[in-house]
């Protein structure tokens, strides 16, 4: 006999099924590799990031912002990367997404990161921060050793 099909669960009714299923604080977990772990290459990461800069020059109703988090049980950790790239944020670093979304994808990311801290005994932080084109091309970023100036033949951006 065929077995039933689940429905399809909320991105909020996951994390509460979470919740129930032990997680009382947050206590910190093992770190394990997932997929989610997985970054591209960092050439990749410039490139999609030069991407959203370009692009937002010409949107008016969008807005370009990071989302920056800290959060120690690492099932929560994941499932709030994969919203984030489920709702068009760029990966920048393991906890950091550059986004350059519709003004309401903002408050609807804004809205149910704020449900999912609600739901469980934590001491996580998230971070939206928005930006504007001026800020991100003042941007200064020190790390890999990587010649951004044939990307971007900008000599003040550096990214890593």
């Amino acid at each position: 006999m065929p077995r039933k099909k689940r429905p399809k669960l909320t991105f909020k009714a996951k994390l509460i099924r979470i919740k129930n299923a032990g997680i009382k604080t947050a206590t910190p977990v093992q770190k394990t590799t997932d997929e989610t772990d997985d970054l591209p290459d960092l050439n990749e990461r410039i490139k999609r990031v030069l991407q959203i800069f370009d692009q937002h020059e010409q949107k008016k109703d969008t807005m370009l912002y990071f989302v920056m988090y800290d959060i120690e049980n690492d099932k929560v950790r994941n499932h709030i990367a994969k919203f984030l790239i489920r709702k068009g944020c760029t990966r920048v670093q393991k906890s950091i997404y550059l986004a350059d979304t519709q003004r309401q994808v903002y408050a609807e990311i804004h809205k149910t990161l704020k449900e999912v801290q609600e739901v469980y005994d934590n001491h996580d932080s998230i971070f939206l921060v928005p930006v504007s084109s001026d800020d991100l091309r003042a941007m200064k970023i020190i790390g890999e050793n990587i010649d951004l100036d044939l990307i971007t033949g900008n000599k003040n951006t550096l990214f890593f």
